[in-house]
């Protein structure tokens, strides 16, 4: 008598508990949701159901647009070793002027162009933790929202076309991914210009907070300078949101063409060569390894899982609540939210969107906007303790003096704002859908 006689109820616990008491362990997600994915699948139907789960595995990995991911982290990488970054971030220092915040606005334009040239957050998150986390202490900006404002603008990239968590989402919900990107502007502008607000407000009734520059470090650029370190970033960003929206490129081809203009600005930079296109591979490698490991693990347990019935059983589950419609998407987005204190965000896609989408259709909502939902709710787990990856990206670059525990204290008013966002987009989802 195999597991099948618990029925798929006790059958979902147990999968559950056994993902939470394996990560407990330490091991990585991509081995426990492979683990527990064998175990199932021989426990339940026993060996020859195998070949339906390395099915799903094979139809994953095998997604043609799932070779955009590997191409924008590439040109991320390329960009974190370039310096365009670095001339964008000073040559833009002529708009901090003597504004109080300033240098604040400052970074977050630059984290919003960063954001739309790659869509890979950890590495805008150090970059900016190199460029403007130095400069805004040494200015004499407050700590916390120093911090704050290099985590939050950061992760931008998770809103910001050509987002990877877009691109990731499109694939698990089979929505157009372009559609995605069109849709997520308007809300990827909205929390930009929330966190811009937020940093002048605080700035105006207390200036101390981000003291105004002075007129020798004004100086120090001119305005030629500042549109010339725009060029460039802007360049890539035509090349690769222009010609997704002008129907010219799909989203693989655009990562390439993005890929290309990197390497021919660097080129006529005079920046490229055998050492950055190495290190560049090595990054893409590592990081797009990560990415198929856990998508080969999750693929696999949600593969058993509806074998289990188990899509049926959640959605009958969620479907039979006597609550309005709108309530199961509140549902959804809290379970997000914890998965995300403890969860990579691939790991949470892969996991819950198979189970997810269907249901959001089901209920008669658009999958477009659930998507942009869910984008917003990542960008929270991005910053929310006691796992949050954007804290540990900045650790990693920031003076020894900032600890931990002060990047997660300084994180909260943004973490507020970004809810306060989801919120927004949750109740009016027309500021999402209305250019579709």
């Amino acid at each position: 008598m195999g597991l099948s006689s618990i029925g798929i109820e006790a059958g979902t616990y147990l999968i559950i508990g056994a993902i939470f008491l394996f990560l407990v362990t330490g091991m990585p997600l991509a081995w426990v949701t492979g683990l527990v994915a064998l175990l199932f699948t021989f426990g339940w139907f026993g060996e020859m159901a195998l070949p339906l789960v390395t099915a799903r595995v094979y139809g994953f990995i095998t997604e043609y647009s799932l070779v955009a991911v590997p191409m924008f982290i590439f040109m991320a990488a390329l960009l974190d070793r370039s310096g365009i970054a670095k001339d964008l971030f000073n040559g833009m220092r002529v708009l901090a002027g003597r504004l109080p915040g300033g240098v604040a606005v400052q970074t977050l334009i630059v984290a919003l162009l960063l954001a739309a040239m790659s869509g890979v957050i950890g590495g805008e998150i150090v970059l900016l933790g190199i460029l403007a986390l130095p400069q805004m202490l040494r200015l004499g900006y407050d700590r916390n929202l120093s911090i704050g404002v290099v985590v939050a603008g950061g992760s931008l990239g998770t809103m910001m076309p050509p987002s990877i968590v877009l691109i990731i989402y499109g694939l698990m919900a089979s929505v157009s991914i372009a559609d995605l990107f069109t849709a997520a502007i308007t809300p990827a502008l909205l929390l930009f210009g929330s966190y811009v607000l937020y940093v002048l407000v605080r700035c105006w009734f207390n200036p101390l907070l981000g003291p105004p520059m002075s007129d020798e470090e004004v100086a120090k650029e001119s305005v030629w300078s500042a549109i010339k370190s725009v060029l460039a970033p802007a360049l890539i960003v035509v090349v690769v949101l222009g010609s997704i929206y002008a129907g010219v490129a799909s989203i693989t081809e655009a990562a390439a063409l993005g890929v290309s203009s990197v390497l021919v600005v660097s080129i006529f930079r005079r920046e490229l060569n055998f050492t950055m296109l190495q290190k560049s591979l090595t990054h893409t490698l590592e990081t797009c390894g990560m990415i198929i490991w856990i998508g080969i693990g999750a693929a696999a347990l949600v593969g058993v899982y509806n074998l289990m019935g188990g899509s049926r059983f959640v959605s009958g589950t969620i479907l039979g609540l006597d609550i309005a419609p709108v309530f199961v998407i509140m549902i959804m987005m809290l379970i997000l939210l914890v998965l995300g204190m403890f969860l990579d965000w691939i790991g949470i896609a892969l996991l819950t969107l198979p189970i997810f989408v269907p249901i959001v259709v089901q209920l008669g909502y658009d999958p477009i906007w659930f998507g942009i939902l869910f984008a917003v709710n990542m960008q929270v787990s991005y910053l929310t303790p006691p796992f949050g990856p954007a804290a540990f990206y900045l650790k990693s670059v920031a003076p020894p003096e900032i600890t931990l525990r002060h990047i997660y204290s300084s994180v909260l008013p943004f973490i507020a704002i970004q809810l306060a966002v989801l919120a927004i987009l949750l109740f009016f989802p027309e500021i999402a859908i209305w250019p579709l």
